[in-house]
């Protein structure tokens, strides 16, 4: 059997219509091979056109990452799909919401961090607050991860919207 390379994440922008149904056939293609969804993220594009965006996060090796692009790209309602992983620059952002509680020095220690990584506080209380934070999913996890020895209560994060750098777009 042929090495079919190593494993490694992508991330894939899909153009579609925006009506009903569209999402489940996606998530179907995905679910139905078995294939792994880490992030996904859709929201309406156009209006006037009726377009939504579709950004998958999945991982793969290359066979598979090629097998579900040609996938997708044999749905009706899909008029694109780019693995911005390979075809070039891309940036990629996510959102969380982070809720601490914490009184004196903790709740202290957090705001100084929350300023380091350039999170918001969009709600607070004298026991509690919740952050906003946008950045990739590495700083995002990191800021978690600290957060969790300071009063760490839940955190809600969005998937991963991403561009292509430069001019050209989907």
């Amino acid at each position: 059997m042929k090495d079919q390379g190593p494993i490694k994440k992508h991330t894939i922008s899909v153009l579609v219509d925006n009506e009903a149904g569209v999402l489940a056939r996606v998530i179907g293609l995905f679910s139905g091979r078995g294939y792994n969804i880490e992030s996904l993220t859709v929201a309406s594009i156009d209006e006037r056109k009726e377009l939504s965006r579709i950004t998958i996060v999945t991982k793969g090796t290359h066979m598979v990452i090629e097998q579900i692009k040609a996938q997708l790209d044999r749905l009706v309602p899909v008029h694109k799909v780019a693995d911005l992983t390979i075809d070039g620059p891309f940036v990629s952002r996510g959102l969380a919401l982070v809720k601490m509680t914490g009184e004196g020095e903790k709740r202290v220690e957090a705001l100084r961090l929350a300023e380091a990584f350039r999170a918001r506080v969009v709600d607070s209380t004298r026991k509690s607050f919740v952050f906003e934070l946008t950045g990739s999913s590495d700083k995002i996890n990191a800021f978690i991860e600290l957060m969790s020895d300071l009063g760490l209560v839940e955190a809600a994060r969005t998937g991963a919207v991403a561009l292509s750098r430069g001019g050209e777009g989907l």
